[in-house]
């Protein structure tokens, strides 16, 4: 996957589509994200870049509650891709 903001964006769509809010905030982040669960809410560290932003994201997905029936047709084929992807760097 290139890092672009149009990839970005996919990604936060499937987040979104989840009932999260996210938010780019200042901060002292230990992974560079903080997850609010009670409020769905995901804090990312506003200083990363575009490849930074969208690494995380795709770290952070297993970790939040997503269903994938609530997604579009779209964002559950990336999510599948995404997630496969992730589940194979796993593995090595």
């Amino acid at each position: 996957m290139k890092f672009t903001q149009t990839n970005l964006d996919k990604i936060e769509r499937i987040i979104e589509e989840s009932g999260y809010i996210i938010r780019y905030e200042r901060g002292t982040f230990q992974s560079g994200y903080c997850i609010l669960q009670s409020k769905k809410v995901v804090v990312l560290n506003k200083f990363f870049q575009t490849e930074g932003r969208i690494n995380t994201l795709i770290d952070l997905m297993p970790e939040l509650d997503i269903n994938i029936d609530l997604l579009t047709h779209e964002s559950q084929k990336l999510f599948l891709e995404l997630t496969k992807k992730n589940e194979l760097a796993f593995q090595d």
